[in-house]
């Protein structure tokens, strides 16, 4: 089978090479992790790459190329899968069934209508021949039905749960400042001054991604000297006691493993501005947001803007209750259920 694959995303990327794992005779087209052996993309990620609504308007017209050179590339497909980036997926869906009306196109891993513009539920339908939700509350908002809960792709992914020797992990802390440039150099500065100021009886893991090259990290990681670099990021959960992270699927990953934590998250002004004032979103760490719909409450905090700094961050870590945060990570556990990876792959074999 031919897939033509439209994953611009690491984490989208993460889940792919997973379904596949349960997949046969399966060869991808199109946009997706070069690392993945199933296929030769036609873009890899990391060309793919933006950062908040000014990047984006930049980058345009070379998308708007990359769209119509995914259509074409659509002809030779069996099937279709679309995941995650909405903001690329949703007009070229829109284009591939214009031009393939019969090539069945799936769409795992839905735009968070939930958060903003639910309408675009209505484009998903008229387009897309199977949609697959990982967050059993979005499927609700999806008018004819034609959404189901796959379960979540973390489920399958994280295989290590924290034990039970708190004394192992004592003092010892988890540093994620993101993983694009503009997260990073906002939360590095902050990140090392805290270190500094929690002094030397922590032992300060500091989570880079595995792609990232020496050069990348001495001009990125200023003082990252001053950690331990760790490359896995359920590996590094997995020892700590406590964790700063920057924002994204890293807080589910947290609340999964049972890892305590605060989100530090500094955005570009103006996107901020968007997210708050114009789209009304009120939380940025997923955990928060899936235990809300659940029933009304979150997780962990979450320090935002010039709220970021040492003295809040300090108060977090000293006064985090690690009792109440097991407990609300056992309920988004129970929450989710089960994983989504054989799911997704049995539907597209069908």
């Amino acid at each position: 089978m031919k897939l033509l694959v439209s994953a611009l995303e690491p984490s989208s990327n993460l889940h792919l090479k997973a379904l596949l794992k349960h997949t046969y005779n399966v060869e991808l087209l199109g946009i997706f992790d070069k690392e993945i052996k199933e296929g030769s993309p036609l873009y890899d990620i990391s060309q793919m790459a933006i950062m908040g609504v000014i990047d984006a308007l930049k980058k345009l017209p070379w998308f708007f190329k990359v769209a119509d050179e995914m259509v074409e590339l659509a002809k030779d497909a069996d099937k279709i899968l679309l995941m995650d980036s909405s903001g690329f997926n949703l007009p070229l869906v829109k284009k591939l069934k214009a031009a393939y009306p019969d090539k069945e196109i799936i769409y795992y891993i839905l735009p968070q209508i939930w958060a903003s513009r639910p309408k675009r539920a209505l484009k998903l339908e008229k387009y897309c021949d199977k949609l697959l939700g990982i967050l059993p509350f979005e499927v609700d908002y999806y008018p004819q039905g034609k959404a189901q809960y796959v379960g979540h792709p973390l489920l399958d992914e994280i295989d290590i749960h924290k034990d039970e020797n708190e004394a192992e992990r004592k003092n010892i802390i988890t540093f994620m400042p993101g993983s694009r440039k503009s997260e990073i150099t906002r939360l590095m500065p902050i990140f090392l001054e805290l270190r500094r100021k929690l002094g030397n009886d922590i032992r300060p893991l500091l989570v880079i991604p595995p792609s990232f090259s020496r050069n990348k990290i001495a001009h990125l990681y200023r003082g990252n000297r001053e950690f331990e670099v760790v490359r896995n990021t359920h590996e590094a959960l997995r020892r700590s006691e406590f964790a700063f992270i920057c924002s994204g699927t890293a807080t589910l990953e947290a609340a999964l493993i049972g890892t305590p934590f605060t989100l530090a998250y500094i955005a570009k002004k103006v996107d901020f501005f968007i997210g708050k004032k114009l789209l009304g979103i009120s939380q940025v760490g997923l955990a928060n947001i899936i235990l809300s719909k659940h029933n009304g409450t979150t997780l962990h905090n979450e320090i935002l803007q010039l709220d970021v700094t040492v003295d809040n961050l300090l108060t977090e870590y000293y006064n985090t209750d690690k009792e109440r945060f097991a407990k609300k990570a056992e309920v988004l556990k129970t929450y989710l259920g089960h994983g989504s990876s054989k799911n997704v792959a049995n539907i597209i074999m069908e």
